[in-house]
């Protein structure tokens, strides 16, 4: 019975959409935390990244995986961040190639799909450590699920994961984005994803041609011009389909938490599988009615998410 068919969440009055759940934590919320040092990590192509440590002592680590166009610092990482801290682990937030405080070398850059950056973490990280836990956002928690339903050698070590806002789907999930809200989210994502290509083609100018961008309307058309070729797919429907964390859940051997709320705008019907949700063992889904996308602010005046406040009860407690 991994589909959990009630959810303890609550959201505020005056967020009463799923816009609003996304927004205002996103503009408003605020978490200060410094990490204890930043790291760069050398990977096995000849890149790096760029990882920011949150330091206790343990020896139990949180790994946090971010979302698209996100970083270590995003108000959502630390306040995970805080919430693990306080359970007395220690913490890593690491930043996707490119999206640190210094641009990549490769011409590449990071893509839902890339779990060969999350095993170089994860490898990184191992021998110091008795127990590793995986948390992930959006694209973060795409990352983290197809890691873990992989047919690859992975530690032990790792014990849990949780997986929040998932676009299990990539291909509908990105149309799903770019027609909500008459295309907002999408013209904010490729405001972005613009200033990093212009960056690259600085030194990458036939890989990464900013020409090219006046083609670009939808998150799609980028994934076909720079996201797919970049990464080796033929456009960006194969890279959806070869890289969809919904076809590796059923491969996923440790106990994982999906939480999708019902009113996430930038995710399609098919990011809650139901049906999936009843056949598999090890993949526990909530899918609350409201939360938004990487929201779930809930009501009253706790500076705590209900994210957090679930992380920690499915990792340091019973289920």
């Amino acid at each position: 019975m991994p589909l959990l068919t009630s959810s303890k969440f609550k959201r505020p009055n005056f967020l009463f959409n799923g816009h609003l759940q996304t927004i205002f934590p996103a503009l408003f919320r605020k978490v200060t935390l410094l990490p204890t040092y930043r790291e760069k990590v050398e990977t096995p192509d000849g890149d790096f990244l760029e990882l920011d440590w949150h330091r206790t002592g343990s020896t139990k680590l949180v790994v946090i995986s971010h979302g698209l166009e996100g970083s270590s610092t995003r108000s959502y990482v630390l306040g995970m961040a805080k919430a693990m801290l306080a359970q007395g682990m220690d913490v890593l937030a690491w930043n996707y190639r490119g999206c640190g405080n210094e641009l990549n070398r490769k011409a590449i850059f990071y893509h839902s799909g890339a779990t060969y950056d999350l095993d170089t973490i994860i490898n990184h990280t191992v021998p110091e450590f008795e127990e590793i836990y995986l948390i992930g956002f959006s694209l973060g928690g795409n990352l983290t699920l197809k890691y873990l339903g992989e047919k690859r050698d992975r530690n032990p070590k790792i014990k849990k994961a949780i997986a929040i806002s998932v676009p299990l789907d990539l291909g509908n999930s990105c149309d799903q984005i770019s027609k909500t809200l008459f295309g907002l989210y999408t013209r904010r994502f490729l405001k972005s994803l613009r200033k990093k290509i212009e960056k690259k083609s600085l030194h990458f100018p036939t890989e990464f041609s900013v020409d090219k961008f006046s083609s670009i309307q939808t998150l799609r058309d980028f994934d076909n011009t720079f996201t797919g070729p970049l990464h080796g797919f033929c456009d960006a429907e194969e890279y959806y389909q070869v890289n969809s964390a919904l076809q590796f859940l059923p491969n996923i051997t440790i106990p994982t938490l999906v939480i999708n709320a019902k009113n996430d705008p930038f995710l399609s019907n098919t990011c809650y599988p139901e049906a999936l949700a009843k056949k598999i063992k090890h993949v526990y889904f909530e899918f609350p009615k409201y939360g938004g996308h990487v929201g779930f602010k809930i009501e009253g005046s706790g500076k705590t998410y209900y994210t957090e406040l679930r992380a920690v009860e499915f990792i340091c407690k019973d289920r």
